[in-house]
């Protein structure tokens, strides 16, 4: 069992390092690095497990400084939304929630949105997805292909998060995201070891690494985060956050 996990997980990492090595993430990369650039800030948002996507890319050591996460429960922490309306999965798939959280941010010309979404169909990705592009922002998507093309689109829109982005990226993971059967369990079709949030977090670093070495190779310093918990590497994050202020956000 735990093998055929491991065989499942390595065959879908090794597929995305040498997608991202044969310049398959280059298209994204590129879009990172102009926003960066033009004093943009890398905007990541995901509900449910992907905000584990968001997690990689935005204020983490290793990472790039210049990123934010927004999540769901912006609506209570930073709006007038009562703790309980995050019970549940019911605003990951509310058609209207995008608008509302829009509101709570701030958000520049040059900003870039990395939206993760395994199955790309809820309403909160989708809508955010949509509201990003109509105030022309590029949008970069994290899914699987194959579960979102398997799916019916839930948003009113009709769209899936895949057919809304400038780039698309494909986590690999199969329809219905886990991998193993179990036993007895093996011919009703119920599986175990989900793979999406470990692909997508490792697209996430790639990410974040090809972006730092296209940055470097072209003459700049890659500004990165060190580890907080290193001597100096609070005084290293804070002189280069403070160029973004709020915008990567007070917990960043």
């Amino acid at each position: 069992m735990f093998a055929a996990f491991d065989e499942q997980v390595r065959t879908r990492l090794s597929q995305l390092q040498s997608s991202a090595q044969s310049g398959g993430l280059d298209e994204a990369v590129e879009v990172m690095v102009d926003s960066i650039r033009n004093d943009g800030v890398l905007q990541a948002f995901g509900t449910g497990h992907s905000q584990a996507f968001a997690m990689e890319i935005a204020g983490r050591a290793g990472g790039l400084i210049p990123t934010h996460a927004i999540a769901l429960r912006d609506t209570v922490l930073k709006g007038d939304r009562p703790a309980s309306d995050l019970e549940g999965g019911l605003l990951e798939r509310d058609d209207n929630i995008a608008d509302e959280v829009w509101g709570l941010h701030e958000f520049h010309p040059a900003d870039v949105f990395l939206i993760a979404s395994n199955s790309g169909v809820n309403g909160s990705i989708v809508g955010i997805a949509l509201r990003a592009k109509q105030e022309g922002h590029k949008v970069i998507a994290v899914t699987s292909l194959e579960h979102t093309n398997a799916v019916a689109p839930k948003h009113p829109s009709g769209k899936r998060l895949a057919e809304i982005a400038d780039v698309v990226i494909d986590n690999l993971a199969p329809f219905g995201d886990a991998t193993v059967p179990l036993g007895d369990q093996a011919d009703d079709g119920v599986l175990a070891g989900a793979v999406s949030s470990i692909t997508a977090a490792y697209i996430a670093q790639l990410l974040t690494l090809g972006t730092a070495e296209r940055i470097r190779t072209a003459g700049g310093t890659p500004p990165l985060y060190l580890s907080a918990n290193i001597p100096g590497g609070d005084e290293h994050n804070d002189a280069l956050k403070a160029r973004y202020g709020e915008r990567i956000g007070s917990m960043a």
